[in-house]
């Protein structure tokens, strides 16, 4: 277990990459006993210094819930950050490239909790109970951390690569659709790059929300009630670059576009 004077200097170092737009080293090269807990530590005093900044935190993301993002990334559990509301962008949106590191974008689900989600022992059942709404959403991430060689505890450290979200289309309640079988062309530049049903994450996207609640009580955390909470990628990540257009059609759920400058 890292002490906590580590633990701060890594959110320190952290931080300043966000700020300045570039990359530290690998956490896992310069820190060889680091742990899980010891990243959720870092991005929890991350997450704590933007709350006391003034930010305010809407929501959770989950990473790597899909076989392809695992094959992708060469890591073989989730993880989840946090979502503040500075990074939430309405369909449409026009965004500043260059305020991101290593731009991609993945293809997700959102769901907006009515109630709160406690675990542990939380099942499917009780994560579509407790949703209002499911909406497309796309995930922008951003790579504070050396790309080459991280592992999940690298990711972790650095808020699970969170950059953004973008979310559009048609909010449907969670019994009006079979959610496994929401699907999603993405464009970039009119082009199609990816396409993904949501049964790859975890067979059932609401199975990402069960294990980020039941992972949240192991560290004394839950859900709450009006969080969005993004249920992980169904695509691979696809690269964007200053005045790329992305699009992504999810048929009966609507499209959700952006544009990078």
């Amino acid at each position: 277990m890292l002490d906590s004077e580590t633990i701060a200097q890594i959110a320190d170092e952290l931080a300043e990459a966000e700020r300045n737009r570039t990359m530290v080293p690998l956490l896992t090269a310069r820190h060889e006993s680091m742990t899980v807990e010891d990243s959720y530590a870092v991005q929890n005093e991350w997450r704590r210094r933007g709350i006391e900044a003034g930010r305010r935190q809407i929501g959770r993301k989950i990473g790597l819930t899909s076989k392809v993002m695992q094959v992708a990334t060469g890591i073989t559990e989730p993880d989840y950050g946090a979502i503040f509301a500075d990074q939430v962008y309405e369909n449409g949106s026009v965004i500043e490239h260059a305020r991101f590191s290593n731009v991609r974008i993945e293809v997700e689900l959102a769901f907006v909790l009515a109630e709160p989600v406690e675990g542990p022992d939380v099942t499917v059942f009780d994560v579509l109970r407790a949703t209002e709404y499911v909406v497309p959403a796309l995930e922008i991430l951003s790579s504070r951390v050396e790309m080459e060689g991280r592992t999940i505890v690298d990711t972790i450290s650095d808020n699970a690569a969170l950059g953004g979200m973008v979310y559009g289309g048609n909010p449907v309640r969670p019994d009006d659709v079979d959610l496994r079988w929401v699907s999603a062309l993405l464009y970039r530049n009119e082009m199609i790059e990816e396409t993904g049903v949501a049964a790859a994450v975890l067979n059932h996207p609401a199975s990402g929300v069960v294990w980020l609640a039941n992972k949240l009580a192991q560290h004394g955390d839950r859900l709450e009630a009006g969080e969005i909470v993004l249920a992980g990628s169904f695509t691979q990540p696809m690269w964007v670059h200053p005045g790329d257009t992305v699009l992504a059609d999810y048929r009966e759920l609507g499209t959700i576009s952006c544009r990078f400058v």
